[in-house]
């Protein structure tokens, strides 16, 4: 009996450390799904200029959009318009309020960017079909993101491909090409000029997406398909992982950027979504309200610092070696 009694404990114990680790990993810090409607007062939204509008509780599928949950699910989210009729660049964005977010820690939500058609190949968009759906971390929330002025780590992308910079990183306005900072590489695509174009071989797992057969019945333009490398018509599923000296992006469990955090000095630790304008044309389309960025099923989660993982790990399998001796 004291035989067995010794050899249950120590993997009790490595157990309790893994479990521990998984529930650090699990823990909720915010979500928001935009299903109850009233996310309109517990969300705070900055523009630009007046040409801009946001709705927290969007019926996505009024654009024939399908469920970012699968099939049955809930079509209500958060959606974006910006540079309606002004014809300047501008831009829009919202974060929950009263949110801080620091240590090491995961967002994650799904984004849809939509434009007005024909989708492509050629030509790719109707009249001004180019804007960039946009996302990040560090602002204090009062003040709006966007390419003209962001005080946070932004990141953003084209949904049709329409840009020299179709894949974008700022830190505080400054947009990080991809060799910034002796040669570190802040897009996954590599430090080519090439590595944040649509165009580029990496992203040519997006693109190719068809417009939902619903929006098509509502607005018959939207014909065609999106060029290779460009995110739009899909649900795509965006994580951001904030650890201690960076925050990356992934979409879809593909690594797109890392954006060093090292001395870079940020207006809060607040997260935001939004989108922007980099023309100075504004859409003569009647279906510009199709040019939007919408998003859903937002989430914060703690990721646990690498410190605690290593050392529950290297606890196990001291406690594991112990047991086989």
């Amino acid at each position: 009996m004291k035989t067995s009694t010794f050899l249950f404990k120590p993997a009790a114990i490595c157990a309790c450390f893994f479990a521990a680790a998984l529930t650090a990993h699990s823990q909720v810090l915010f979500t928001d799904n935009f299903d109850a409607g009233t996310s309109g007062t517990t969300w705070a939204s900055n523009q630009s200029a007046a040409d801009s509008a946001v709705n927290f509780a969007f019926d996505y599928s009024t654009l024939g959009i399908p469920s970012a949950n699968g099939v049955g699910g809930t079509t209500t989210g958060i959606r974006f318009l910006t540079n309606q009729s002004a014809g300047a660049q501008q831009g829009i964005s919202a974060s929950p309020l009263s949110q801080t977010f620091t240590g090491s820690f995961k967002i994650t939500f799904d984004m849809w960017l939509n434009y007005n058609g024909p989708l492509g190949p050629s030509p790719v968009g109707g009249s001004g079909s180019t804007q960039v759906g946009s996302f990040g971390w560090g602002t204090n929330g009062t003040s709006v993101q966007w390419a003209g002025s962001s005080s946070s780590v932004m990141f953003g992308a084209t949904g049709d491909g329409g840009s020299t910079i179709d894949y974008r990183v700022y830190q505080n306005n400054a947009l990080l090409s991809p060799n910034v900072g002796a040669g570190v590489g802040v897009y996954a695509a590599g430090n080519l000029s090439s590595s944040y174009n649509n165009t580029d071989p990496y992203y040519s797992t997006f693109g190719g997406a068809s417009a939902p057969a619903a929006q098509v019945t509502l607005f018959p333009g939207q014909t065609g398909t999106t060029p290779a490398g460009s995110p739009a018509f899909a649900w795509r599923k965006i994580e951001l992982i904030k650890l201690s000296d960076s925050i990356s992006w992934s979409m879809d469990g593909k690594i797109i950027a890392t954006a060093p955090l090292t001395g870079v000095t940020l207006s809060g630790d607040n997260l935001f979504l939004g989108t922007f304008d980099i023309n100075n044309t504004a859409s003569a389309d009647t279906n510009d309200f199709l040019i939007t960025a919408i998003y859903d099923n937002v989430v914060v989660t703690v990721v646990p610092e690498p410190s605690i993982l290593s050392f529950s790990g290297l606890v196990g399998l001291a406690l594991l070696s112990r047991r086989r001796r």
